[in-house]
């Protein structure tokens, strides 16, 4: 049997970002809670996602959301990393989300700081599965907004970050420069 590295290489991104939701999944997490959720887009998924931070950069004149679109495109997979707001029950002991207290953070529709804290560990989890296997990568702000418009991981999942996984002779994800409007 012949495998040509086309075949290979999008195999191994393949492998790649089922090994980095693993990672995400097992990361360290704050008192033990696991609110992170992740996915996995190809094909009209991910071009579906590129479309929408197409959208958002034109509606918010954002011109990195067009250069990171057309990296999405690029892309042969993009694994989505998010998590679910909660608080861990800490009360006044904590007050880390600068409010007095669970209770208080809560009813003033605050974070608990531990949840974006939780997705940075998960995706620096990720990211370095895809770094170890030599698969290119970047963690992007632009593919999580889109994502949360899109609702991809769900309505109940506020925080959402994207990464891009490229096999090519260059990665795409470095010497960028923002796209003009």
């Amino acid at each position: 049997m012949l495998i040509s590295s086309k075949e290979a290489e999008q195999a191994a991104v393949l492998s790649t970002a089922e090994a980095m939701c693993a990672a995400a999944r097992t990361a360290p997490k704050a008192k033990g809670v696991d609110l992170v959720e992740t996915a996995i887009l190809t094909g009209e998924d991910k071009e579906r996602l590129a479309d929408e931070m197409e959208r958002l950069g034109a509606e918010l004149s954002y011109g990195f959301f067009l250069r990171d679109a057309q990296n999405v495109r690029d892309s042969a997979a993009v694994v989505l990393v998010g998590v679910r707001y909660s608080q861990r029950g800490l009360g006044a002991g904590c007050s880390r989300c600068g409010f007095d207290g669970c209770a208080a953070c809560a009813s003033a529709g605050g974070v608990c700081v531990y949840d974006p804290l939780d997705l940075g560990i998960a995706l620096g989890a990720a990211a370095a599965v895809a770094a170890d296997r030599r698969v290119d990568n970047r963690i992007m702000f632009s593919c999580g907004r889109a994502a949360n418009t899109l609702s991809l991981l769900g309505e109940d999942i506020p925080l959402v970050m994207g990464i891009p996984l490229s096999v090519s002779g260059k990665s795409p994800f470095f010497d960028r420069k923002p796209k003009r409007q």
